[in-house]
């Protein structure tokens, strides 16, 4: 038996965009995989999300899943490409760090440890550790 369409996991530059307005605490915690959640759907949404990936040209901020108390969103593409992780602390919208990804495949972002990381994973080790 297959899956309804609606409940297939999809690549995630083929996911459409789901502008339904959601809270904070509706933001799901595993990763969507049949839809994207634009950053302008999410109503508490601070500036500093909703202004990630403007230096890079890439208008869609998507939520990609919750890391303890950290909210993960990603401006730009999922491929190698220019791209922007931003974390947001679910319980203090001001607190935030950001992982830089370039085309070349390398990255750049500071974790809450105060730590400078290159790659993407000890990063998110970072957020795990010091949530």
């Amino acid at each position: 038996m297959s899956e309804p369409a609606s409940s297939k996991a999809l690549p995630a530059d083929e996911r459409p965009v789901d502008p339904t307005p959601v809270h904070t605490a509706d933001l799901p915690p595993t990763p969507i995989r049949d839809r994207n959640i634009p950053a302008e759907a999410w109503l508490e949404a601070p500036e500093v999300l909703l202004r990630s990936g403007d230096d890079i040209g890439r208008p869609l901020i998507a939520y990609k899943r919750r890391l303890g108390n950290w909210l993960l969103w990603r401006a730009g593409p999922a491929t190698k490409a220019d791209a922007r992780y931003v974390v947001i602390d679910a319980d203090d919208l001001d607190r935030h760090h950001t992982f830089r990804l370039f085309a070349d495949g390398t990255g750049r972002g500071v974790g809450p440890s105060g730590a400078e990381h290159t790659r993407f994973r000890a990063w998110k080790e970072d957020l795990r550790d010091n949530g």
